[in-house]
Protein backbone atom coordinates (compact mmCIF):
# COMPACT_ATOMS: atom_id res chain seq x y z
CA UNK A 1 0.00 0.00 0.00
CA UNK A 2 1.21 3.67 -0.65
CA UNK A 3 2.69 5.10 2.03
CA UNK A 4 2.09 9.27 1.93
CA UNK A 5 3.89 9.47 5.65
CA UNK A 6 7.16 7.68 4.20
CA UNK A 7 6.95 9.54 0.82
CA UNK A 8 6.73 13.14 3.11
CA UNK A 9 9.78 12.46 4.79
CA UNK A 10 11.49 11.01 1.56
CA UNK A 11 10.67 14.71 0.14
CA UNK A 12 11.60 16.51 3.15
CA UNK A 13 14.74 15.34 3.32
CA UNK A 14 15.74 15.32 -0.65
CA UNK A 15 17.96 17.75 -1.72
CA UNK A 16 17.07 19.03 -5.41
CA UNK A 17 18.90 19.28 -8.66
CA UNK A 18 18.12 19.69 -12.39
CA UNK A 19 16.08 17.04 -13.80
CA UNK A 20 17.38 14.60 -16.28
CA UNK A 21 21.04 15.80 -14.77
CA UNK A 22 22.80 12.30 -15.29
CA UNK A 23 21.84 12.80 -19.10
CA UNK A 24 23.46 16.31 -19.35
CA UNK A 25 27.29 16.95 -20.55
CA UNK A 26 28.43 18.39 -17.53
CA UNK A 27 31.70 20.69 -17.63
CA UNK A 28 33.82 22.78 -15.27
CA UNK A 29 36.10 25.77 -15.59
CA UNK A 30 37.91 27.98 -13.81
CA UNK A 31 38.44 31.60 -14.06
CA UNK A 32 42.49 31.83 -13.37
CA UNK A 33 43.40 35.36 -11.97
CA UNK A 34 46.98 36.39 -11.70
CA UNK A 35 49.20 38.80 -10.62
CA UNK A 36 51.32 40.73 -12.60
CA UNK A 37 52.84 44.09 -13.47
CA UNK A 38 51.02 45.45 -10.32
CA UNK A 39 47.60 44.32 -10.45
CA UNK A 40 45.29 41.40 -11.38
CA UNK A 41 44.77 40.30 -14.46
CA UNK A 42 42.32 37.52 -15.85
CA UNK A 43 43.73 35.08 -17.66
CA UNK A 44 41.99 33.54 -20.92
CA UNK A 45 43.38 30.85 -22.99
CA UNK A 46 43.20 30.08 -27.23
CA UNK A 47 41.99 26.91 -28.12
CA UNK A 48 44.35 25.04 -30.79
CA UNK A 49 43.51 25.33 -34.40
CA UNK A 50 43.86 21.66 -34.56
CA UNK A 51 41.21 20.95 -32.24
CA UNK A 52 38.02 19.85 -33.76
CA UNK A 53 35.86 21.68 -31.30
CA UNK A 54 35.89 25.51 -31.26
CA UNK A 55 39.54 25.91 -32.84
CA UNK A 56 41.35 28.83 -32.31
CA UNK A 57 38.48 30.30 -30.04
CA UNK A 58 39.30 32.22 -26.32
CA UNK A 59 38.14 30.05 -23.53
CA UNK A 60 38.83 29.76 -19.53
CA UNK A 61 40.46 26.69 -18.56
CA UNK A 62 38.57 23.65 -18.12
CA UNK A 63 36.89 20.04 -19.45
CA UNK A 64 34.62 17.40 -18.80
CA UNK A 65 33.92 16.33 -15.08
CA UNK A 66 35.09 12.55 -14.62
CA UNK A 67 32.20 10.27 -12.67
CA UNK A 68 34.71 9.87 -9.59
CA UNK A 69 35.31 13.39 -9.02
CA UNK A 70 33.53 16.68 -8.14
CA UNK A 71 33.04 19.78 -10.60
CA UNK A 72 35.89 21.78 -8.36
CA UNK A 73 38.49 18.90 -8.99
CA UNK A 74 37.79 19.02 -12.41
CA UNK A 75 38.17 22.72 -12.75
CA UNK A 76 41.82 22.42 -10.97
CA UNK A 77 42.64 19.84 -12.88
CA UNK A 78 41.82 20.80 -16.45
CA UNK A 79 43.64 23.81 -15.60
CA UNK A 80 46.83 22.19 -13.82
CA UNK A 81 46.65 20.04 -17.45
CA UNK A 82 46.23 23.18 -19.93
CA UNK A 83 48.48 25.16 -18.24
CA UNK A 84 50.77 22.52 -17.53
CA UNK A 85 51.54 23.94 -13.67
CA UNK A 86 51.75 22.00 -10.14
CA UNK A 87 48.03 21.88 -7.71
CA UNK A 88 50.09 23.67 -4.99
CA UNK A 89 50.58 26.95 -7.27
CA UNK A 90 47.21 26.78 -7.92
CA UNK A 91 44.24 28.32 -5.40
CA UNK A 92 40.60 27.45 -6.05
CA UNK A 93 38.87 30.43 -4.32
CA UNK A 94 35.52 29.50 -4.69
CA UNK A 95 32.60 28.99 -7.52
CA UNK A 96 30.16 30.97 -9.45
CA UNK A 97 26.29 30.22 -10.47
CA UNK A 98 25.98 27.08 -12.59
CA UNK A 99 25.44 28.15 -16.70
CA UNK A 100 22.33 25.97 -17.89
CA UNK A 101 23.61 25.78 -21.83
CA UNK A 102 20.89 23.56 -22.33
CA UNK A 103 18.93 20.87 -20.30
CA UNK A 104 21.73 18.67 -21.47
CA UNK A 105 24.77 20.77 -21.12
CA UNK A 106 26.19 22.75 -17.64
CA UNK A 107 29.14 24.53 -16.99
CA UNK A 108 30.08 24.78 -13.07
CA UNK A 109 32.38 27.68 -13.19
CA UNK A 110 35.17 28.37 -10.45
CA UNK A 111 37.28 31.62 -9.40
CA UNK A 112 40.89 30.11 -8.84
CA UNK A 113 44.23 32.22 -8.17
CA UNK A 114 47.58 31.01 -9.59
CA UNK A 115 50.54 32.08 -7.40
CA UNK A 116 53.07 34.53 -8.72
CA UNK A 117 55.88 33.82 -10.66
CA UNK A 118 54.54 30.11 -11.87
CA UNK A 119 55.68 28.97 -14.96
CA UNK A 120 53.05 28.32 -17.55
CA UNK A 121 53.53 26.06 -20.55
CA UNK A 122 50.24 25.33 -22.58
CA UNK A 123 49.89 22.03 -23.36
CA UNK A 124 48.94 20.91 -27.15
CA UNK A 125 45.48 21.92 -26.53
CA UNK A 126 46.36 25.34 -26.30
CA UNK A 127 47.32 27.94 -28.80
CA UNK A 128 48.97 30.75 -26.42
CA UNK A 129 47.50 32.44 -23.13
CA UNK A 130 47.42 36.37 -22.63
CA UNK A 131 45.92 38.28 -19.99
CA UNK A 132 43.11 40.77 -19.58
CA UNK A 133 43.90 43.22 -17.00
CA UNK A 134 41.01 43.22 -14.43
CA UNK A 135 40.86 46.66 -14.39
CA UNK A 136 40.18 47.07 -17.63
CA UNK A 137 37.60 44.51 -17.98
CA UNK A 138 35.78 46.18 -14.85
CA UNK A 139 35.77 49.87 -17.19
CA UNK A 140 34.80 48.73 -20.38
CA UNK A 141 31.21 47.02 -21.34
CA UNK A 142 30.44 44.22 -23.37
CA UNK A 143 29.07 44.58 -26.60
CA UNK A 144 25.28 43.07 -26.58
CA UNK A 145 23.69 41.34 -29.07
CA UNK A 146 21.05 38.43 -29.36
CA UNK A 147 20.61 34.44 -30.30
CA UNK A 148 16.94 33.14 -30.88
CA UNK A 149 16.45 29.59 -29.94
CA UNK A 150 13.22 28.09 -31.43
CA UNK A 151 11.91 24.43 -31.04
CA UNK A 152 12.64 22.39 -34.18
CA UNK A 153 10.44 19.60 -34.00
CA UNK A 154 11.57 16.58 -36.24
CA UNK A 155 9.17 15.69 -39.56
CA UNK A 156 7.91 12.89 -37.89
CA UNK A 157 7.01 14.32 -34.68
CA UNK A 158 2.96 13.00 -33.43
CA UNK A 159 1.49 16.68 -33.65
CA UNK A 160 -2.06 15.01 -33.84
CA UNK A 161 -1.11 14.53 -29.98
CA UNK A 162 -0.65 18.15 -29.19
CA UNK A 163 -3.28 20.92 -29.02
CA UNK A 164 -2.80 22.44 -32.53
CA UNK A 165 -1.14 20.13 -33.85
CA UNK A 166 1.75 21.69 -36.48
CA UNK A 167 -0.25 25.16 -35.39
CA UNK A 168 1.65 24.89 -31.89
CA UNK A 169 2.85 27.77 -29.72
CA UNK A 170 6.28 26.86 -29.34
CA UNK A 171 7.83 29.03 -26.88
CA UNK A 172 11.52 30.33 -27.91
CA UNK A 173 13.83 31.81 -26.10
CA UNK A 174 16.04 35.53 -26.55
CA UNK A 175 20.01 34.67 -25.51
CA UNK A 176 22.27 37.36 -24.86
CA UNK A 177 25.65 37.09 -26.31
CA UNK A 178 28.19 38.87 -24.97
CA UNK A 179 31.55 40.50 -26.84
CA UNK A 180 35.11 42.01 -24.79
CA UNK A 181 36.82 43.70 -27.25
CA UNK A 182 40.17 43.87 -26.03
CA UNK A 183 43.04 44.92 -28.47
CA UNK A 184 42.84 42.25 -31.30
CA UNK A 185 40.91 39.69 -28.86
CA UNK A 186 37.28 38.69 -28.96
CA UNK A 187 36.09 37.05 -26.33
CA UNK A 188 32.61 35.79 -26.52
CA UNK A 189 30.32 32.92 -26.43
CA UNK A 190 30.28 30.77 -22.64
CA UNK A 191 33.73 32.44 -21.81
CA UNK A 192 32.49 36.53 -22.01
CA UNK A 193 28.72 34.91 -20.02
CA UNK A 194 30.79 33.51 -17.16
CA UNK A 195 33.35 36.13 -17.42
CA UNK A 196 30.32 39.23 -16.84
CA UNK A 197 29.09 36.97 -14.46
CA UNK A 198 32.19 37.14 -12.45
CA UNK A 199 32.80 40.86 -12.71
CA UNK A 200 29.08 41.59 -12.08
CA UNK A 201 29.52 39.98 -8.56
CA UNK A 202 32.73 41.79 -7.72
Amino acid sequence: MFDIEKLAARLKNRERNILDHEHAVQSAVLVPLVFQNNEWHVLFEVRSHVLKRQPGEICFPGGGVEPDESDQEAAARETCEELQIQREHLKVLGPLDILVQSQYFFVYPYVGMIEENTTITPNEEVEEVFTVPLSWLSENEPQLHYLEMKMMPNQDFPFHLIPNGKDYNWRHHRIPEYFYLYKDRVIWGLTARILRHFLKWI
